[in-house]
């Protein structure tokens, strides 16, 4: 299922002229292996990427106005496809966005994009927002919703901030991907990450009298 497609449950940019897609596709292979090498974005001329693909340097600038914006395109290829959420739960739809977050972020060229956007973000408002709304936003706007249908249930505590609660559940995961140079992200991290937090949001039960 795709990030467009991708809906919790119910619990209980266009171009004028068509593209070679072999060069399309060398290109932007050509992109994410120098990227996946740890070449910066600054680094990545175009002469350079014509050579790494194969192809010449018109060949890209007839399709790409500019480095930010064969970057943009970048960006939206190298991207895994949402997980589909299981829909059994508020806490197993939670587990499954953090699980994919993980995943993201051990994957080499999913993480290679992670960082470069991070680190263009304020010197190169395009690709940021480029990345801003074609991943976080969707990833972001999925998981308010999760916690809204968990609210109607009786899953979470009414009256919670939710943008404040969702950051609470994706920041853990975001701190050991960019604060920590090897990133300590272990199998079942997700699980502990939406049980710890949930005990703190979760309903109080009150104890009969």
């Amino acid at each position: 299922m795709s990030r467009t497609e991708s809906r919790p449950p119910s619990y209980g940019s266009a171009r004028g002229r068509p593209r070679s897609k072999a060069v399309e596709q060398a290109v932007l292979e050509a992109v994410l292996m120098l990227l996946e090498d740890g070449v910066p974005l600054t680094d990545l001329s175009i002469d350079r990427i014509a050579r790494t693909a194969g192809v010449g340097k018109a060949a890209i600038y007839r399709r790409w106005s500019d480095k930010e914006d064969l970057f943009v395109d970048v960006i939206r290829v190298a991207e895994p496809p949402e997980r589909e959420l299981p829909g059994t739960s508020m806490r197993d739809d939670l587990v499954v966005l953090l699980e994919s977050l993980r995943q993201r972020s051990l994957a080499g060229r999913s993480s290679a994009i992670l960082h470069t956007a991070h680190t263009q973000m304020r010197s190169s408002p395009k690709i940021w927002a480029a990345y801003h709304s074609g991943v976080i936003a969707p990833r972001r706007d999925l998981g308010l919703e999760i916690l809204r249908q968990g609210q109607l249930n009786g899953d979470l505590r009414m009256g919670i901030d939710l943008e404040l609660a969702i950051d609470m559940f994706v920041g853990p995961l975001l701190i050991r991907t960019f604060v920590r140079h090897d990133p300590d992200l272990p199998d079942g991290l997700p699980e502990e990450i939406v049980d710890t937090v949930l005990h703190g949001l979760r309903p109080v039960s009150f104890p009969h009298s």
